[in-house]
């Protein structure tokens, strides 16, 4: 990822696949990008995203295998789906209840586009504001967490660094520390994935994203890396 380029340690802990043996985590890092106010460009990508996601005449998001995957999956960490959606259902039932997607800034609307295009959940940090590894792991109850509703609850499965907790309910809320600012340079994007959708739907939606990110920085890097049950660590 060119010269200014840092190891990134990612890891999935046991306890989480033990459970979800069948999860993926791909994990997109890019650096020569940019960030600013959402504009014509990132919200032109949202309203498609939009008109995707009717044209496919869901009724409702969790009809969707993959979305229905998820809302088990947050059930069994003790996380009401219906109180607390994952982070593609909450977009998708938006745009299904007649709404449109948050314009935030131009990343997040990028990511929340292919997000909502494919279904599933989609998150961005920056890079250079992450403390260590980056680990998917069963939460203890007392880490730290600086966003909304406060300290995981013991059982829940949480994305980490070694600070804290960087998005609490797997991928329900993103902590302010990480968030994606102005300043943003580098960032990594979390795409999370369970049963419901096919591993190339999966790698599609992360080229979806980079493709993104490219035509609006020319001088954009990527690397990804792909964690599973048989390769829980970068």
């Amino acid at each position: 990822m060119g010269d200014r380029a840092v190891p990134v340690s990612v890891t999935v802990d046991g306890g989480v696949f033990a459970a979800h043996p069948e999860y993926i985590a791909l994990i997109l890092l890019a650096e020569g990008i940019g960030n600013g106010p959402s504009d014509d460009g990132s919200a032109a990508a949202l309203h498609a995203a939009e008109q995707h996601l009717l044209a496919r005449g869901l009724p409702r998001a969790a009809e969707d295998p993959h979305i229905a995957a998820w809302r088990a999956a947050f059930s069994a960490f003790g996380a009401k789906p219906s109180k607390y959606p994952c982070s593609a259902e909450a977009l998708a039932a938006r745009v299904l209840k007649g709404g449109t997607l948050p314009r935030v800034n131009v990343l997040v609307d990028l990511y929340n586009a292919v997000s909502v295009r494919a279904l599933t959940p989609v998150g961005g940090e920056d890079l250079d504001h992450l403390q260590g590894g980056l680990r998917l792991a069963i939460a203890d109850g007392d880490e730290p967490f600086d966003g909304h509703d406060g300290a995981p609850r013991p059982g829940e499965i949480v994305w980490r660094d070694d600070a804290g907790v960087t998005c609490r309910r797997w991928n329900w809320r993103q902590g302010r520390r990480t968030q994606l600012t102005d300043a943003t340079t580098r960032a990594f994007f979390v795409f999370d994935r369970l049963p419901g959708l096919e591993e190339d739907q999966l790698d599609d939606a992360a080229s979806q994203l980079e493709s993104l990110l490219k035509a609006r920085w020319t001088g954009c890097e990527t690397r990804r890396i792909r964690l599973d049950r048989d390769h829980p660590r970068s």
